[in-house]
């Protein structure tokens, strides 16, 4: 069988196990290896995983979960790291002749599983208007057909300049100093899908939108409240601190909707306890929240530690910082006593004494750290939500002190370092003001789309030309439909991408597939060998060195590629020295260091073991730049999801098999589902009053209230029920196979995050409705 055929797969053949009681262990490591020598073979595997997150080798195109500073072990990865490098390193093809074998349409029939595996892309591709198969074409032929585009709008704020997280930051820089060059902020990028809304609270309350804490810091911490994630599937190498956290006498609590396994306990496979004993327990308390509950936790908390000091002032907040370095707590102290603690029983799902434990652990606590992820931030009120686990922590001045403070831990592997270097479509002047300085050009200080902007405005006719530089925008936004739709609304679409997927399928009239160089390639220029760098959850900001031989010499590396884009548009006489760029990446963070501020001889620096870290701050020396000066209490009224009858509210989530978008496999270890992917998490109590069984195919079908008091619905088909220990009411499914069912314009309040940890569905039974 070829591997073309093998990866097709049967959703009536999902078998379903028992949930697993811990992460990691023997498993993890047989399956790494499993994978990557499917992908790679032996040798190739073994050279590419030593490698990995070492100071000499490459940064994972993962997680951003920051190494142990000063420390690598022989192996520095977990096992999603391993599947991640096994996709990227592949020695499998995607070559023309793939493409004139199959059609787009034939294509658009396959599951994001199967184009994933055919393997790396390796020569720049066509899809000229009435044609129905992507021919290949030469790189300046490429590069002349998106200037001659892009030179036609009326206005560059019809073009749309899409990031992924895992670009490195020397491409981020001179992408959006090619978009600023041209015109436009449209800079839209995955953080507009995900931590938006920590950027936006953090902004508010503490004047920088990143955490304020280290590795050392969390394991140094008495306290951790665990929020809103899932770190044995989604930041594993998470788990490793947690471990020595819990060793140096921490306390943790999980505070989660679903009891994942990588929350209860941990077997570290290069320990032996990891292997033949039980593992380390991590959560000493699981506080199973309901969906959308955890702002109502937080102000109950926060009432709790205001009523305690109360009853005995001076014991419990810390005033001296309260009364030195924020702003607003009087009128906060009032908020939180008035809040009342019946309803957050009810928003939360929780009894009133986990509450009161709760909060006896951070009285208790001379140094907490609140960790979250996309628990928190998609949700409308998502922002009001990180801002109350601010305030939480401002109470007790767990803000600018060792092993304390806030760590919103990030997804894709350089999703920060991309905002740092100006993808977002709203920079501060001041960063604007730096660009115009070194360059000589003038950008345009109207704010641009982020990604749910993007999308109205090309489904409305307002942008006609996209380009996507890495990611998979199709499978990562909300809204499938009316996303596909606007995409097909365009009169060209680029895809920057190491590999097929679905958003190379759906296409404007013209289509160009521009395959790059992946961050585990080796990267040859005119100057020489060539190193990008990233910047981690933590601020960190280190060295990647590519070490394989490219899949193709067809392949050019992000840089190449906008410098290569820039020549065409731009001409010879452009101030930016675009060709020098593409030969020579210092130069590029020569233009850096002048330009963006903590990258002062950044060549320097970066080339120290370990990078260096960037200035923070208020975790640095207690300074907070924001309006008032101070740290900022904000009060933000209540908001919570009362369950409709007859109704569920469901949050998308990632299978333990696939990281984003990207499908790894049909193996939901942890979880006990494999073989499928097209399965409904449900509380057995909601079965029974639903009238539903296990097993069962249903369709889900989402409602989204129109301000007219109709309501819109939308509707993904034929999913297995799986009866799992979620709080009743609410379910659980996969993306991007329940992205059709969030609504555009459900969106978080401040950020425009979409909503997709809240969504009401409607579950009707295929058999009820005679559906086979």
């Amino acid at each position: 069988m070829s591997h073309t055929d093998r990866y097709e797969f049967d959703e009536n053949n999902v078998i379903i196990s028992p949930e697993k009681s811990y992460a990691a262990g023997i498993p993890a490591v047989l399956v790494s290896l499993r994978r990557g020598i499917e992908q790679m073979g032996a040798v190739r595997t073994v050279r590419t995983l030593s490698k990995l997150n070492q100071r000499n080798g490459f940064d994972c195109p993962g997680c951003a979960w920051p190494e142990t500073p000063g420390h690598r072990k022989h192996a520095e990865f977990c096992e999603n790291g391993a599947k991640a490098v096994a996709e990227e390193a592949t020695t499998r093809v995607v070559t023309p002749e793939f493409f004139a074998q199959h059609s787009v349409k034939e294509l658009l029939g396959r599951t994001e599983y199967w184009l994933g595996q055919q393997g790396r892309l390796t020569h720049p591709m066509v899809l000229r208007p009435g044609s129905t198969h992507y021919a290949p074409l030469g790189w300046d032929e490429a590069f002349s057909l998106i200037a001659e585009h892009l030179r036609a709008l009326r206005s560059p704020d019809e073009a749309v300049f899409y990031t992924s997280g895992r670009t490195s930051n020397e491409a981020a820089f001179v992408y959006q100093l090619l978009v600023r060059s041209f015109g436009t902020n449209n800079l839209p990028d995955c953080s507009n899908m995900c931590h938006e809304s920590s950027g936006a609270a953090l902004m508010d309350s503490i004047g920088i939108g990143k955490g304020s804490v280290s590795v050392t810091d969390i394991e140094q911490a008495e306290l951790i409240l665990v929020v809103g994630q899932n770190p044995g599937t989604n930041h594993p190498r998470m788990l490793s601190t947690l471990e020595k956290a819990k060793a140096n006498g921490a306390k943790v609590i999980a505070i989660n909707p679903l009891p994942e396994a990588g929350l209860l306990r941990f077997k570290d496979p290069q320990k032996v306890h990891g292997v033949v004993g039980a593992g380390v327990p991590i959560a000493d308390e699981f506080l199973q929240v309901r969906l959308g509950g955890d702002q109502a936790l937080f102000q109950a908390l926060s009432r709790l530690l205001v009523e305690a000091d109360d009853a005995q002032p001076g014991t419990v907040l810390d005033h001296e910082f309260i009364a030195a370095c924020t702003d607003g707590f009087d009128d906060y102290a009032a908020h939180a006593r008035a809040v009342d603690l019946d309803t957050a029983v009810e928003a939360t799902g929780l009894s009133i004494d986990q509450i009161r434990n709760a909060a006896q652990a951070l009285i208790t606590s001379r140094r907490t750290v609140i960790c979250w992820a996309m628990g928190l931030t998609q949700h409308v009120h998502g922002v009001a939500t990180i801002k109350d686990a601010v305030n939480l922590l401002l109470l007790q001045g767990m803000i600018g002190k060792p092993g304390a403070g806030v760590c919103p831990v990030r997804g894709h592997s350089n999703v920060q370092g991309d905002r740092t270097m100006g993808v977002w479509e709203k920079m501060p002047e001041s960063f604007l003001a730096a660009l115009d300085t070194e360059f000589g050009i003038d950008s345009p200080r109207r704010h641009g789309f982020d990604v749910v902007e993007s999308i109205r405005a090309m489904r409305d006719g307002h942008a006609s030309v996209f380009m996507g530089m890495g990611g998979n925008f199709v499978a990562a936004t909300p809204d499938t439909a009316v996303t596909e739709a606007a995409l097909r609304n365009c009169v060209l679409t680029v895809q920057v991408s190491t590999k097929l997927n679905r958003s190379h399928l759906v296409h404007g009239a013209t289509a160009l597939i521009l395959p790059a160089l992946a961050r585990t390639d080796r990267d040859i220029q005119a100057a020489g060998k060539q190193k990008v760098t990233v910047e981690d959850s933590m601020s960190v900001v280190h060295l990647s060195r590519g070490a394989l031989t490219p899949p193709s010499k067809q392949l050019r590396s992000e840089i190449a590629i906008v410098c290569g884009l820039a020549q065409a548009l731009f001409g010879p006489d452009h101030p930016v020295p675009w060709g020098e760029f593409a030969d020579d990446y210092d130069r590029i963070r020569d233009a850096i260091a002048h330009v963006v501020a903590g990258f002062e001889h950044f060549n320097k620096k970066v080339r120290q073991p370990d990078g260096f870290v960037l200035p923070h701050p208020p975790r640095d020396e207690r300074r907070f730049e924001t309006t008032s000066g101070k740290a900022n209490f904000t009060v933000n009224p209540l908001t919570w999801l009362p369950v409709p009858p007859g109704r569920l509210i469901l949050q998308t989530l990632r299978s333990h098999d696939q990281y984003n978008t990207t499908i790894y496999g049909l193996d939901d270890r942890y979880r006990g589902i494999k073989g499928g992917r097209r399965v409904l998490l449900i509380n057995p109590k909601d079965l029974d009053s639903m009238r539903l069984s296990a097993g069962e195919r249903v369709d889900l079908v989402s409602e989204w209230p129109l301000p007219d008091g109709a309501v819109e619905e939308r509707r993904v088909q034929d999913f297995r029920i799986v009866p799992y220990p979620t709080p009743s009411g609410n379910a659980a499914a996969y993306y991007p196979e329940t992205n059709p069912l969030v609504p555009l314009d459900h969106v978080a309040a401040q950020s425009n995050t979409p909503v997709s940890k809240a969504v009401t569905i409607r579950v009707v039974s295929r058999t009820t409705e005679g559906i086979s």
